[in-house]
């Protein structure tokens, strides 16, 4: 597959697009969390989104510039945005909700592209 890839189809478009918009939330978030202390300013719960927005970010730029390495940071992305929003899940407020869910379409959105670039 190496060399193949010479421009952005319409699903690492949609992909991207929910991996800028989680990289955006997470930080949100973070800042939220620290705020907030207690729980919400953990180590590894900021740990955590950071990782997420990160990743996401790093997603976004391989699918944006056609690397060939897209579906294996997509791959990566959409483990981490799943964990994040499991982590999220524990906290009953709507910032930590919005996270939740920027980070479950984004792991999903990041599945399909892992599935349909590999065929698994």
């Amino acid at each position: 597959m190496q060399g193949t890839m010479t421009r952005m189809t319409q699903d690492m478009q949609e992909c991207s697009k929910r991996c800028w918009e989680c990289h955006r939330v997470c930080l949100e978030t973070i800042s939220h969390c620290l705020q907030m202390g207690g729980q919400h300013a953990d180590p590894a719960h900021i740990r955590l989104l950071m990782d997420c927005a990160e990743i996401c970010l790093t997603s976004a730029n391989f699918m944006l510039r056609a690397s060939d390495f897209h579906v294996q940071t997509c791959a990566v992305c959409a483990v981490v945005c799943e964990r994040c929003a499991k982590d999220c899940d524990q906290f009953n407020d709507a910032q930590m909700k919005t996270c939740a869910e920027a980070c479950r379409r984004c792991s999903e959105s990041c599945q399909r592209m892992d599935t349909e670039m590999t065929g698994r």
